[in-house]
């Protein structure tokens, strides 16, 4: 089982998934579970260019550090919540490489995942230059 996070944030994980087919799996925590979608050509990194997030069932809060033959960690941190309606989530991933700002969009059936035009700023790598 995953130790409690001490800061009280709450995790994300990007698991890079090759079973059945290649695809990635964002989970967001969320009310004790890991709120899934299978994300079949990973995240976005253009604006113009949205994928596919198909909701899969909630994982166990265990899945954030999960790995197998089939399964790896592609990225994982902690995410905030910025804005939600019925039909959107917004939102930012803080990850190993950084902060990038998504948007789950419900279209009914499925969601789509779009990376937003507006980016939060860099954050500091905690190095003194002075």
């Amino acid at each position: 089982m995953t130790a409690p996070k001490p800061d009280g944030r709450p995790a994300f994980v990007l698991h890079d998934h090759r079973r059945p087919r290649p695809h990635f799996d964002l989970r967001l925590e969320e009310g004790g579970v890991l709120r899934s979608w299978a994300v079949p050509r990973g995240l976005p990194d253009d604006p113009r260019r949205n994928r596919l997030a198909v909701p899969v069932p909630d994982h166990d809060l265990d899945h954030l550090d999960y790995t197998d033959e089939h399964k790896t960690v592609a990225d994982t941190g902690w995410w905030e919540e910025h804005d939600r309606t019925d039909r959107r989530i917004l939102f930012t991933l803080h990850g190993r490489a950084g902060a990038r700002r998504y948007a789950l969009i419900h279209t009914g059936e499925d969601w789509l995942l779009h990376l937003t035009q507006e980016q939060p700023d860099p954050e500091p790598t905690g190095s003194n230059d002075g």
